[in-house]
């Protein structure tokens, strides 16, 4: 493939070195990796401790262009060092619009998304299939829903795969290894045909670990709101139950952030632009960093005993989050499609989506009830 043609990636880091290191060992690993312009922004720090990180991760961004310029494993890296804290939100916005002065579209990684070896493929195809679709607003590389046709006709939470072992990417080494599929992390069933390494869907639910847009749809409808009233003026009631499903997934409450994240301004273009996203049948992504990231928080705790780093999965004798599982490690075969929003796609939507995607254990559910009961005893 042309590199004219590649779209380009741009990855926004902050504090995690080996976080970063793991993303980038991936994304190098892609087959479309060579063809492929990486813009990297790293944000500054906030006082001397978290600039210790930075100056960390920022070794590891010039440790990692020396190797491309050496090998050619990129078309070309370039790093961004913000002088300041800029925050996620307005690295993620400026460093988008920087990116669109010079390209058409672009993928964008975070420093906590390890890519599987064919995701440049799946979002450049997209891009290509759907270029002239203006309805088709956002392209994800991660899905909480995926396929297993013998079970999704009963309509409930199925194991990954058959018999056969498939290569999953250890996240911890950035090597590759032999996974039995059965012992992966449950998921919910996905109405599509397809089966193995073939099938996609759309839905006006917008997921950002691992996403691309295109320049038009981006400059056209995205705002990044100040308050609430602004970004929910003129939504009906129905709009604003459709986008919680119905009440079972509450990410409007996101508004009352402050600054308000840049994930639920772009969710909500979409849906008041009555636009669709594009997944893959399979997860071409794996968030590794769910146990300290600036949204999302784990109860899973890392330390470090005669000198190695271990991690304590407190967590797993509570929960377990469904969308944490390795990424497809084969091409994913993309045709067009007409875009349009499935309904039995939106009922499984709407169950993955259910807890924010965590499922209690018998212990977790006791504790859950627990915690219920005396917030409802405080407050009465």
């Amino acid at each position: 493939m042309d590199p004219k043609e590649c779209a380009p990636v741009a990855l926004f880091v902050y504090n995690r070195a080996d976080n970063t290191r793991k993303t980038l060992t991936a994304l190098l690993a892609n087959t479309l990796a060579r063809q492929t312009d990486l813009y990297v922004f790293s944000d500054g720090g906030r006082d001397e401790a978290s600039w210790q990180a930075v100056r960390e991760v920022r070794a590891v961004l010039h440790e990692v262009k020396e190797e491309v310029s050496r090998t050619r494993t990129l078309n070309n890296m370039t790093i961004v060092e913000r002088p300041e804290n800029y925050y996620l939100e307005r690295n993620i916005i400026e460093g988008i619009n920087q990116v669109f002065e010079h390209h058409d579209t672009i993928i964008v990684l975070e420093d906590d998304i390890v890519t599987a070896p064919h995701f440049l493929e799946f979002m450049n195809d997209a891009f290509r299939l759907y270029r002239d679709e203006p309805q088709v607003m956002h392209v994800s590389g991660f899905t909480r829903l995926s396929p297993n046709p013998s079970l999704q006709r009963e309509g409930r939470i199925y194991h990954e795969g058959g018999d056969n072992q498939t290569q999953n990417q250890d996240t911890d080494s950035g090597q590759t290894q032999n996974q039995d599929p059965n012992s992966q992390t449950l998921s919910t069933p996905l109405p599509l045909e397809g089966g193995d390494g073939g099938g996609s869907y759309f839905s006006p639910f917008m997921a950002g670990w691992g996403w691309g847009t295109w320049r038009d749809r981006w400059n056209g409808h995205f705002l990044h709101f100040k308050t609430r009233d602004e970004a929910l003026e003129g939504l009906s009631p129905e709009m604003l139950s459709a986008i919680e499903y119905g009440g079972v997934f509450p990410c409007l409450r996101d508004l009352d952030r402050r600054p308000i994240p840049w994930d639920i301004c772009w969710a909500l273009a979409i849906r008041r632009a009555e636009g669709l996203c594009l997944y893959p049948s399979q997860t071409l992504v794996r968030n590794i960093g769910l146990d300290a990231g600036t949204h999302f928080r784990t109860l899973d705790r890392q330390f470090t005993l005669f000198g190695k780093r271990l991690r304590l999965p407190l967590s797993r004798l509570i929960q377990r989050y469904e969308f944490d599982r390795p990424p497809y490690m084969r091409p994913i075969v993309l045709t067009r499609q007409t875009p349009a929003k499935d309904p039995a796609v939106e009922a499984a939507m709407a169950r993955a989506l259910t807890d924010w995607g965590i499922r209690y254990t018998w212990f977790g559910s006791i504790l859950r009830r627990l915690f219920r009961w005396f917030r409802d005893a405080r407050w009465a």
